[in-house]
């Protein structure tokens, strides 16, 4: 079981809600190919989270409703990684 607290969980989301928003005003920063679901609904209005669970693998799960589509794209996870430090 991870040690992870509250805390530290809220401030990974945080950054990564702030991380997201860079995604979304990068126009075709979704644009890898996906491995989530095909069928999956467009975030129309709809709070949308990036989480980068290993920067050094690559992958982005995105998260926004009740879907979540995983890509591979190291320049988004470094794009996002640049963002969430500013």
């Amino acid at each position: 079981m991870s040690n992870t607290s509250r805390r530290i969980f809220l401030a990974a989301a945080g950054s990564s809600a702030a991380a997201a928003a860079a995604v979304a005003a990068a126009p075709g920063a979704l644009a890898a190919p996906t491995t989530g679901r095909p069928d999956a609904a467009e975030p129309d209005g709809q709070p949308l989270v990036a989480y980068i669970d290993d920067v050094t693998s690559g992958r982005v799960s995105i998260l926004f409703g009740e879907d979540e589509v995983v890509v591979q794209d190291a320049d988004l996870v470094r794009r996002l990684t640049r963002a969430a430090r500013k």
